[in-house]
């Protein structure tokens, strides 16, 4: 079974540990005397998700990698419920290696196909992260026109996804016309400062104006850097 997976590695600096399924893919990256912090760009604007839902009560990640948005949420916001979907057991077998929590009553890591995962819920995610990749990139099975459909079934009315995409993949234009499909259009892109990278954002129920959205984006950054401080 595990062997129809790819085991990612870990490269190792005097200061650093990054996640990779090749050296030029990485994948996650965390500095050793700061676990907790993001270090990614892509990630930071990930967690633009909260100027959508300031509170949520369940946040659902796809896509484990080395835990980086795992452990800053489960870090920084007390009152959520977060569980991560990892399809790959070799990811799964490396969070200790990235400082990745135990399971708790508010923490779980869960063995499963992130698709599957999202079909069978329905109504209870407030916030969902997708950030499932492999080592060839964009699994079809989390780029589909029935995924992003059941990505809103599973959402709560205030409920808000997060997206990572990559702009140069060929299929870039689809997924996006798959999400605004679903989302009814209520959707913004927003570029990182890691090239290649778009979060896109959608909403089941809150309205999303894109120009002050991405205008609040640009604020945002200065709030998460005091939260973004270099300590475990």
């Amino acid at each position: 079974m595990h062997n129809q997976y790819v085991a990612p590695f870990i490269y190792e600096e005097e200061n650093s540990k990054s996640l990779h399924f090749t050296i030029d893919q990485l994948q996650s990256k965390m500095k050793k005397a700061s676990p907790y912090v993001l270090e990614v760009n892509y990630t930071k604007t990930m967690m633009g998700f909260l100027l959508l839902n300031r509170s949520p009560g369940h946040i659902v990640m796809i896509g484990l990698g080395g835990g980086s948005l795992a452990k800053f949420c489960y870090k920084h916001l007390p009152e959520s419920k977060i569980t991560v979907i990892e399809i790959n057991p070799h990811v799964i077998a490396l969070r200790k290696e990235f400082m990745i929590p135990d399971d708790d009553d508010r923490f779980e890591v869960v063995h499963a196909d992130g698709a599957d995962f999202i079909r069978e819920s329905e109504d209870c995610i407030d916030v969902l992260l997708v950030d499932g990749f492999d080592h060839r990139g964009h699994p079809p099975q989390l780029s589909s026109k029935g995924f992003y459909s059941d990505c809103r079934k599973a959402l709560t009315r205030d409920g808000v996804v997060a997206i990572n995409l990559h702009e140069s993949h060929p299929l870039y234009e689809t997924f996006l016309d798959r999400v605004d499909v679903a989302f009814e259009s209520n959707l913004v892109e927003i570029e990182t400062n890691d090239p290649g990278n778009v979060i896109v954002f959608a909403a089941k129920g809150v309205e999303i104006a894109p120009a002050a959205f991405r205008n609040r984006v640009a604020d945002f950054y200065s709030e998460l850097s005091q939260w973004n401080t270099s300590y475990a």
